[in-house]
């Protein structure tokens, strides 16, 4: 393989070579014994009154910057939670006749990226600042390649590094040299943990179910198609796995969950990736009321587990995840920012009313896409505070019970925020023969050229006709959440790899 390096690249492998010359090996595998942390030390130590427990510290970290003084150095080494500043004197660490390891190794081998450990003692320096004294340095890792350039001067950065293709492309060197994206990723731990706790508290239980399926059912998306060689037949990546968790309410679980990981091969945007994670969880004797109810309860936990309040600023807005939040019914949403009531329209009528809203609309679109496009376009924006759009026409949803009340309706809601749906959820239908003939519906609508159309799941029909028990369940989009609490614009900075197109590498490519 031919691998293009640069004159940085050479120069450090150059400087690798010396190492292994002089008997230092660049990748040690030995244990290396870290005691404590950059933050620890500097949020605990207090100068003379406690100096003596940090009188033996080790730390461990990557080289962030060297300020050479000639028989003694400044540098700044970077953990896994933050920053701290360390001395190296010369006579220190070399105090016998041979200064080789000083005026060697760390004066011409290491380089910016390196990862060192150090041991010893905690100081103040006369500027103030807290820092480590060391007595002994190791070499733990030698840097190959260059970090991109950041700067800094009293606590500010600058020449921070921005570029997205770069940034999420190399997400490993992002998480470096832009520490603070670090944290984006620490809350969303804390958010999905919030959630398992919330639930276990509850009493439901977490399961898994699976990714490869045969029949992609649960939502109405274009899915991902690969090919099962074992078996010899085609299989799909999930789209939801509402189905499954429902069989479980068949089999007799009362409420069960899981953060699953969908697949949509659809479109890729800000607020949209092909692989994300949404939670799902269903509940047994339960309907769409309780389910909202438990909802803004869990919304609130959750922002106040991340963030410390139920205040979130996402760009120049603040959203109060604060229950109770308002409730508004679909048609009523559409007919307030349309001024248009499409609540007894059919689908010409309907077809006539996205025209007049200057919308595009075609022959695949049957009565629930019609009015999902003019909800889409025209309302959704409205929502920044939580909100819950409420009662559905029977079209958009497949997989809801019909309203006790309202002809034409389903038990369904959705929760806007910030202008976008973070979660979906029903009353569940479980009435075998009205599902298999909404089921069959979704076919017409695919032979009619909707390829987000659902398939008939024939093994979901046959659990639902041993009988499931009146359940509500729902879908939250954890990554959307994420952005919300994380006040982060693009979907791809709450995801440590978002899919991207494959990079042109200079080698030669494996075939």
């Amino acid at each position: 393989m031919n691998q293009q390096l640069s004159e940085q690249e050479l120069i450090r492998r150059e400087k690798l070579t010396a190492l292994q010359s002089a008997g230092i090996d660049p990748f040690p595998a030995a244990l290396y014994p870290v005691n404590t942390t950059s933050v620890v030390i500097k949020e605990n130590y207090k100068g003379e009154e406690n100096k003596a427990d940090f009188a033996d510290v080790c730390v461990a970290g990557r080289l962030m910057s060297i300020r050479d003084m000639g028989k003694a150095a400044f540098a700044v080494i970077q953990d896994s939670v933050g920053k701290i500043q360390v001395y190296v004197k010369r006579d220190e660490i070399c105090p016998g006749e041979d200064k080789s390891l000083y005026d060697q190794v760390w004066k011409k081998l290491l380089d910016i990226g390196d990862i060192i450990g150090v041991k010893g003692y905690v100081f103040t320096t006369k500027t103030g600042e807290t820092s480590i004294h060391v007595r002994e340095f190791t070499l733990l890792t030698k840097s190959l390649k260059p970090l991109p350039i950041v700067k800094e001067a009293e606590g500010h950065t600058f020449d921070a590094v921005t570029d997205p293709e770069f940034r999420y492309r190399q997400r490993y060197a992002d998480l470096i040299v832009n520490p603070h994206v670090k944290e984006v990723f620490v809350k969303r731990a804390k958010l999905m943990n919030s959630i398992r706790a919330f639930l276990n508290e509850r009493g439901a239980l977490e399961v898994d179910t699976p990714v490869l399926q045969s029949i992609p059912g649960g939502a109405a998306a274009k899915p991902f198609i690969t090919h099962h060689n074992a078996l010899d037949v085609p299989f799909y990546m999930r789209i939801a796995n509402e189905l499954y968790l429902k069989r479980l309410i068949v089999g007799g679980f009362d409420w069960v969950y899981e953060f699953s990981r969908n697949f949509r091969n659809e479109g890729m945007d800000r607020t949209h990736n092909p692989e994300f994670t949404v939670l799902e969880f269903y509940t047994a004797y339960k309907d769409y009321e309780w389910m909202m109810n438990i909802t803004e309860q869990l919304m609130e936990r959750v922002a106040i587990a991340v963030n410390g309040t139920t205040k979130a600023t996402m760009a120049d807005k603040e959203i109060d995840f604060k229950a109770p939040y308002k409730r508004i019914s679909i048609y009523d949403a559409i007919k307030e920012h349309t001024g248009i009531d499409v609540s007894e329209m059919n689908e010409e009528q309907l077809r006539d009313a996205c025209r007049q809203l200057h919308l595009k609309s075609d022959a695949s679109m049957g009565k629930g896409k019609l009015i999902d496009e003019i909800f889409g376009e025209k309302c959704e924006e409205h929502y920044t505070q939580p909100t819950f759009i409420i009662d559905y026409p029977v079209e958009m949803s497949p997989l809801t019970k019909k309203h006790r009340s309202k002809p034409g309706l389903v038990e369904r809601f959705e929760l806007m925020i910030n202008g976008k749906e973070i979660a979906n959820a029903y009353t569940e239908l479980n009435d075998p023969i009205d599902q298999r003939e909404r089921f069959e519906e979704q076919i017409k609508l695919m032979e009619r050229g909707d390829d987000e159309a659902m398939f008939i799941d024939y093994d979901f029909l046959r659990a639902l006709e041993y009988g499931m028990p009146p359940t509500s369940g729902i879908g939250i989009g954890i990554d959307r959440l994420c952005m919300l609490l994380t006040n982060q614009p693009s979907i791809q900075d709450v995801l440590l790899f978002p899919q991207m197109r494959p990079e042109k590498m200079d080698e030669t490519p494996n075939h």
